[in-house]
């Protein structure tokens, strides 16, 4: 308790009370995130700097008591990722939301780490530029996105958080401040701290600031709704679909019964005849952009007839409000699956060619364990995330092991996008190389000697 006390009176002398939450005053929201399952628990306190030289006096102070530090974004992670330990200190950047510099010339930005998806497109999209990566949540932070190597629908074309971020500013254990790349898009100087950072959950460094990617944003884009009968229409699909010059901006799987579900959430009507609906098992959602409306005619067109070649029972053009609607209720499914009493949502990557023998395995999984298990995904990238409804611990347990053991076989890997977290660590040991994790390990070490950054993640 003595401990407890004298770090919580020099944090308050640095921080004072508006910039630090302890006891009651520490919310639901701060003892937990978005993960499913996941207990709640209350940290010695939250923090909230505003600079990156506030979270270096946070990490120093508590690098000297060998205080837990556990980084928070938005609380938007569904792995337990920012899931606080008792006794431990919550970093919490959402108070870092500062955009610093739009470079025109080298087409980047630089932001905060507690800048927000919506926010960084609202700031671009009057000014034509657009920052690609848009995961299922945009109030998710930009800091958050790079602790997950977070991905999302529009990764297909381009690429997932690990391809937009040029820099980081970031902040060690022991508060020390370092900055690793720049507005330059190659370097053969040395290890690459910067890719190493991104998907290490915290638990190496703090991310303050980054230095992103950006692009012109087309103005034209068209939605082209198809349905299928049966899965395995849809591989042939994707591989027409790919094979174009143009790539799809999104091309998404859906369950029939979720997109259903979706469109009736949103109060989005579709178009599509009852007696498709009736005979459509799933569906893919193509989302084509481009600079010329000409030319986004065009390509809609090639993706209609791949769609049309591939068998599937219709494709629908959506003019952009269905289009944005449609998207927008894609991008709650994971919300929608939660309050529809998924007890785990599953984000496995594969690649490209191996969707469809994922697919059947898991569906046969599902039957042998009488587990319903709903699919939606970045089909285009190999991502599908999987919606688990098996309410007995025990066999859940096991149908997970069994999925993430599948998608190994297969030479996926058992996150994709939302990182391991505290959820996943049974899984991801159990199914990697004990090598590599004794390599991750001593990584983990020389940044952080004293363990002290988001114990208990990706290693447990």
């Amino acid at each position: 308790m003595a401990l407890e006390a004298s770090i919580i009176d020099e944090l308050q002398v640095r921080f004072g009370p508006t910039n630090l939450l302890v006891g009651d005053r520490i919310t639901e929201n701060y003892r937990k995130d978005e993960s499913i399952g996941t207990t709640p628990c209350a940290p010695l306190c939250v923090v909230f700097p505003e600079s990156t030289e506030d979270v270096s006096a946070v990490l120093s102070i508590a690098s000297q008591y060998s205080v837990p530090v556990v980084p928070r974004g938005a609380g938007t992670g569904l792995s337990g990722g920012a899931l606080p330990k008792a006794g431990s200190l919550v970093l919490s950047t959402e108070r870092m939301n500062a955009i610093l510099e739009l470079n025109r010339q080298d087409s980047t930005v630089r932001v905060q780490a507690g800048v927000t998806l919506s926010q960084l497109d609202e700031y671009l999209m009057p000014l034509g530029y657009v920052y690609p990566v848009y995961p299922g949540e945009l109030g998710s932070t930009i800091g958050g996105n790079v602790a997950t190597n977070a991905g999302g629908m529009r990764a297909v074309k381009y690429g997932v958080t690990r391809h937009q971020v040029l820099g980081l500013t970031i902040v060690l254990a022991d508060g020390t401040v370092m900055h690793s790349g720049g507005s330059y898009v190659k370097s053969s100087s040395g290890y690459d701290l910067t890719q190493l950072v991104i998907g290490s959950e915290g638990t190496l460094a703090v991310a303050c600031e980054a230095t992103l990617r950006v692009y012109l944003r087309p103005p034209f884009t068209q939605t082209i709704l198809a349905p299928f009968a049966d899965r395995d229409h849809v591989w042939a699909a994707v591989r027409g679909i790919l094979a174009v010059p143009d790539p799809p901006m999104i091309l998404e799987y859906v369950d029939g019964a979720a997109l259903h579900a979706m469109a009736a959430q949103s109060g989005l009507e579709l178009g599509i005849p009852q007696g498709a609906k009736d005979s459509a098992a799933v569906y893919l959602i193509v989302v084509l952009e481009a600079f010329a409306e000409a030319v986004c005619d065009e390509q809609a067109e090639i993706a209609a007839a791949c769609l049309e070649d591939a068998g599937s029972l219709g494709q629908y053009f959506l003019n952009v409000r269905q289009g944005e609607l449609l998207i927008t209720a894609r991008e709650s499914a994971f919300w929608l699956a939660k309050s529809a009493g998924a007890n785990e949502i599953i984000d496995v990557v594969v690649p490209r060619s191996s969707i469809g023998q994922l697919m059947d395995e898991v569906a046969s999984i599902g039957e042998q364990t009488g587990s319903w298990i709903s699919a939606a995904g970045h089909v285009g990238d190999g991502n599908i995330h999987f919606s688990l409804f098996q309410p007995d611990s025990t066999l859940r347990g096991e149908v997970m092991m069994a999925i993430y053991t599948a998608a190994g076989n297969l030479g996926g890997e058992v996150s994709a996008e939302h990182g391991i977290g505290s959820v996943k660590v049974p899984y991801y040991i159990a199914t990697s190389d004990e090598a590599k994790l004794e390599l991750m390990k001593s990584i983990k070490s020389a940044f952080d000697p004293s363990g002290i950054l988001n114990p208990g993640k990706i290693f447990g």
